[in-house]
């Protein structure tokens, strides 16, 4: 824990600011694409989207790009809140600068956050599970607490009912289906699935999953390839879809959306539970609106995420990240 000093009251030193930046560098983002940068001074911890990381085809409204920002984000919040500091967040602090989408300050100490400390402690070994889950469900109390933590960052949770599946499995399967007919879509996911190592980035064919029967199908990021990884024994019966979602569909509440992604994917982790966020069905418009169906038009859908109870995961190969010279930038 900090310890207050008498007097001046204490702030949080550029490498302490810096060490939750390259925390945060464990977010999920889509295509592993990691479209953020981070400025640090000695009085914040300021947060940009990356342009040239954002993809065109598949995310052509930055709506996939502000939500993985917002998980770094919630990241960085979370480390800064386990080390025993007050923050404060400006979002979008300045109009005339678009890309900074964030601006953390650090008031003071407080008392050592220990909620946030278990969730820091899963940010290094959360990944992305697209292997098939078993029979095991996920308990109503785990799905709790998962809606608490989303609703904690100003989002909301709708966890898809059995007679929603079918719609839920034909959007995402149609929505895929459409994608890969598209050669600029097949030409993108081949740029950030066939990276070289040292970019530290994207989906290489190890951590991707083979295509097999699934309750609802998985993205192929490996279309006509071969995946790493198989499926496995299980058919996600077990498996808890669910919905995250906002009042709003501007950039505002995408990151929202990603701060809540993070807190829902951290708490899962942190309960032993596997997590895979499902884009495919928000990508497109005509599969989107079926999400708004699924939401009795309450929100605007952002992200589905299926949780459930995976394989060993330490079987799962780590995804590839970005060394933090190339992303953060620290003002001495």
């Amino acid at each position: 824990m900090t310890q207050p000093s008498t007097g001046m009251t204490q702030l949080p030193t550029v490498r302490e600011l810096e060490a939750a930046a390259r925390l945060s560098l464990y977010a999920p983002s889509v295509f592993n694409t990691q479209p953020w940068r981070w400025r640090v001074t000695r009085q914040a911890l300021e947060l940009h989207a990356d342009p040239a990381r954002q993809l065109a085809i598949t995310d052509p409204d930055g709506r996939l790009l502000t939500l993985s920002c917002g998980a770094a984000l919630h990241h960085a919040r979370v480390t800064l809140a386990a080390g025993g500091w007050a923050v404060t967040v400006e979002r979008f602090p300045d109009r005339a600068e678009p890309g900074l989408l964030a601006r953390l300050r650090a008031s003071g100490p407080e008392r050592l956050d220990l909620a946030a400390a278990r969730l820091m402690d899963a940010i290094p070994v959360r990944r992305t599970d697209r292997r098939a889950y078993g029979d095991r469900p996920v308990l109503p109390e785990q799905v709790a607490r998962l809606r608490a933590a989303v609703e904690a960052q100003g989002a909301y949770l709708h966890v898809v009912r059995t007679d929603q599946m079918p719609m839920l499995a034909v959007s995402v399967a149609r929505a895929g289906d459409a994608e890969l007919a598209d050669p600029a879509y097949r030409a993108e996911l081949h740029h950030w699935t066939h990276r070289p190592e040292s970019t530290g980035d994207g989906v290489p064919a190890a951590t991707a999953v083979r295509p097999a029967p699934r309750r609802v199908p998985v993205r192929d990021h490996a279309p006509g390839g071969a995946a790493g990884l198989r499926a496995g024994a299980g058919f996600d019966r077990g498996a808890a879809y669910v919905i995250l979602f906002g009042e709003r569909d501007d950039p505002a509440g995408w990151l929202r959306g990603g701060e809540a992604l993070s807190a829902l994917l951290l708490t899962a982790t942190a309960d032993g539970l596997a997590t895979a966020p499902i884009s495919d069905t928000i990508e497109l418009t005509w599969p989107r609106q079926m999400m708004r169906d699924l939401l009795a038009g309450v929100g605007e859908p952002y992200l589905v995420v299926r949780v459930g109870w995976g394989p060993p995961a330490g079987d799962l190969p780590a995804a590839p990240r970005r060394r933090s010279a190339e992303v953060i930038e620290v003002d001495e």
